[in-house]
């Protein structure tokens, strides 16, 4: 077993691979006692994610029903009022939601007035009291820089896969341009949320080189959710097999011992797991889900939030609160 109380940066492909690949019982168990040593193991935060622009991105991720190129059944929807986007927070906050996710089906962010609107809806969601989170595609330096100022939080921007798997699940941009985001975010001050996808047709292998890109950063992603894929008619993916849940908790247990101070997030996938499945995710490390009305996690399927706050009750769990800035500081 590792030891507890390092946070390391400089793991090994071979000891991720060990990791991943012990006895499933043992790896739980593992996981767990690293959860408990570094977060309240009987918390879990609540996110709300909002797709406040949907559909016809020029990106090819072949997962994505928001790409233009595919025939899905997403209607394309123009950037929300500000004011919608706003109520939507209340909502979310008043359900038990300490972070709020906006998400643009952008390939990029432009300097436009629909950023000026992003802006303006970034300082409503802080104004809240909310942890305020974004994913809107490629960012400069300069465009971090505003945001932060806004008030934003958390910038979510996935790795989705490894770098050696990346050309085949997307032509249109490259790993780097992945990386490059997230160092334009991390320079800017905003935290980091970063994860990926598994179900896409990798190998185990592509599994473990994505944690270790992760693990091997030089500040761990805050946040690391760990996705299954979502198969959406009309997509490249939508005939890949549904991932096996005791590979969801194998991933999630391994990011938990390798960053064990990130939030580690269940993410998309969820609807086809049982109350049974989703409990050892938690066991194994997941400390947080997005959670909101029934209908839509962007544009997947997503369990409604009283079903997530039934289901915290069954297990003890509580939702986590959002933090103070002087607990922050403490912490």
């Amino acid at each position: 077993m590792q030891n507890q109380n390092i946070v390391r940066h400089d793991w090994t492909k071979e000891e991720l691979s060990a990791i991943y690949n012990k006895p499933l019982m043992a790896l739980i168990y593992e996981a767990a006692t690293v959860h408990r040593q570094w977060h309240n193991a009987d918390e879990i935060q609540l996110s709300t994610l909002l797709s406040v622009k949907t559909g016809g991105c020029p990106e090819d991720c072949s997962y994505c029903g928001q790409a233009a190129r595919y025939h899905t059944d997403v209607k394309v929807q123009a950037l929300l009022p500000t004011e919608k986007v706003l109520a939507e927070a209340q909502k979310a906050k008043d359900r038990g939601s300490s972070r709020f996710c906006m998400a643009a089906a952008w390939r990029e962010v432009r300097d436009n007035r629909d950023f000026d609107r992003i802006i303006d809806m970034v300082k409503g969601v802080n104004e809240m009291g909310l942890e305020v989170c974004c994913t809107l595609g490629m960012l400069t330096e300069s465009q971090a820089q505003r945001l932060q100022e806004a008030g934003l939080y958390a910038y979510n921007h996935n790795l989705d896969t490894s770098e050696s798997n990346y050309d085949n699940i997307i032509s249109t941009r490259t790993f780097d341009n992945r990386l490059d985001t997230i160092n334009n975010v991390r320079k800017a001050g905003i935290t980091v949320c970063s994860g990926g996808i598994i179900g896409l047709g990798e190998t185990i292998n592509d599994r473990i080189s994505m944690i270790l890109t992760l693990a091997n950063m030089e500040v761990h992603p805050e946040s690391v959710p760990i996705n299954a894929l979502a198969r959406v008619k009309g997509t490249p993916l939508e005939n890949n097999p549904k991932v096996d849940s005791w590979e969801m908790v194998r991933m999630i247990a391994t990011a938990r011992i390798a960053m064990p101070t990130t939030m580690v997030r269940l993410s998309a996938g969820r609807l086809e797991m049982s109350e049974q499945e989703q409990a050892f995710c938690f066991m194994a490390g997941a400390n947080s889900i997005f959670t909101g009305e029934r209908e839509t996690l962007l544009v997947t399927p997503n369990p409604g939030i009283d079903e997530d706050l039934a289901l915290l009750q069954t297990l003890g769990l509580k939702p986590l609160a959002k933090k103070t800035k002087e607990q922050e500081l403490v912490s």
